[in-house]
């Protein structure tokens, strides 16, 4: 029986093609995909949302959430991926977004349902209102895969923090420490040998395929942008890599649970993800009665490297027919 899943994206090119691995996974029931200003506006998020799922000839209900952070501005990510989120190519779905709301339509999904795998591509915004509205729904979620974050390395947003935790790191931490059973893919497991280069490119292209044209030319824009900005070799693609782990755990080859904590005060490092690999963190607080040092408990599942070869396989086998 297919496993049940619900999305939670901020929809530009690399959300629309991990939209796409997982309608078109048969091992995947998508229930719903859910909306998040982000990377672009929240309505930008949906026609881009909706426009995928149309691609994929496929009838999964698309919600609006969140306009802007808990407690923040909204800032978006056009530099990166085109001023409409997927390479300003013009793509326009026909359909329009489900009458109701994100936060809404999680909440009751969740209590309608049990073990469902929560996809999280965006800023979390959406999933920390569900959560404060519905505690309980916590319990409803069999794992929780989170694009986000940076375990132990350099950020893509500032030299601290990934995108989708800095742009809303007050919900990001409220969700590290609901109790979901958090699974963390950060934004470095993306990099290097595991972008797209010119032949892998090259290889997606000659499948002559819609959506494998639509992958390449939807992400023409953050393929610059991503050679501009840290020297990528090729095409990153981070929620890609985190959904194909949703699919498929054992593409995720070595995982650790760590207790992680969101910064949300700081200037110069807010949304940094700090991983306590080795359980040193400690304050007064954390220092019993014999002066010896409690290590606080993990709360997060930390992926640290893939089986990239695997991951591009799950890609592609979504893009061939």
């Amino acid at each position: 029986m297919p496993r049940k899943f619900l999305i939670d994206t901020d929809t530009a090119s690399d959300d629309a093609v991990a939209l796409i691995m997982a309608l078109r996974h048969p091992d995947a029931d998508v229930l719903g995909i859910t909306t998040v200003s982000g990377n672009v506006p929240v309505e930008q998020c949906v026609s881009n949302a909706l426009y995928t799922v149309e691609l994929c000839g496929a009838e999964v209900p698309v919600y609006a959430g969140a306009d802007r952070p808990l407690l923040r501005e909204a800032t978006h990510a056009f530099w990166f991926h085109g001023e409409d989120g997927l390479g300003d190519v013009g793509y326009q779905p026909s359909g329009s977004a489900a009458e109701g709301n994100a936060v809404d339509f999680l909440v009751e999904t969740l209590r309608a349902h049990r073990d469902i795998t929560l996809v999280t591509l965006g800023p979390l915004t959406n999933i920390a209102l569900a959560i404060a509205c519905a505690p309980d729904i916590v319990a409803r979620v069999e794992r929780c895969v989170i694009m986000g974050g940076a375990a132990c390395t350099v950020g893509n947003v500032t030299p601290a923090a990934e995108f989708n935790v800095w742009a809303d790191p007050d919900a990001a931490r409220q969700v590290f420490h609901s109790g979901l059973p958090i699974e963390m893919v950060g934004w470095e497991l993306c990099r290097g040998p595991a972008t797209l280069d010119d032949d892998d490119l090259s290889y997606v292209r000659s499948f002559g395929t819609e959506l494998a044209t639509f992958t390449i030319d939807c992400n023409r824009r953050a393929l610059l942008a991503s050679r501009q900005q840290s020297g990528e070799p090729g095409l990153d693609l981070p929620d890609p890599v985190a959904m194909s782990i949703a699919l498929d755990p054992k593409i995720a080859t070595r995982v650790s649970a760590c207790y992680v904590d969101i910064e949300t005060v700081s200037s110069l490092t807010r949304g940094m993800t700090v991983v306590d690999q080795f359980d040193v963190t400690f304050d007064e607080r954390n220092i019993d009665v014999w002066g010896e040092l409690r290590s606080r408990p993990a709360n997060v599942k930390v992926c640290w490297e893939i089986d990239v070869l695997a991951w591009k396989e799950s890609l592609y086998r979504s893009l061939r027919t």
